[in-house]
């Protein structure tokens, strides 16, 4: 007999890489969130005439959203 331990486990393969589609529902994630972010900055700049407040606002929400998104569907593939 000898003292040796038994071969460990071979390492985990590494993930396979995201697909076109995949990068694809990225970006329309983010055009998304940006989109909706400084659509509803305007209209409500326009409704309550605080141009061009609401839509600095609306902006930042939307690029902060469309970050944490495409941040989130990251996460999957690593």
């Amino acid at each position: 007999m000898t003292d040796q331990d038994p071969s460990p486990d071979p390492p985990e393969a590494p993930k396979p890489l995201p697909g076109a589609a995949a990068f694809l529902g990225m970006g329309f994630s983010a055009a998304v969130c940006v989109g909706i972010g400084v659509g509803l900055g305007l209209w409500l700049d326009h409704v309550l005439h605080t141009a061009p407040w609401l839509l600095l606002a609306g902006l930042a929400v939307g690029v902060t959203t469309a970050a944490l998104s495409v941040i989130e569907q990251i996460r999957r593939f690593l």
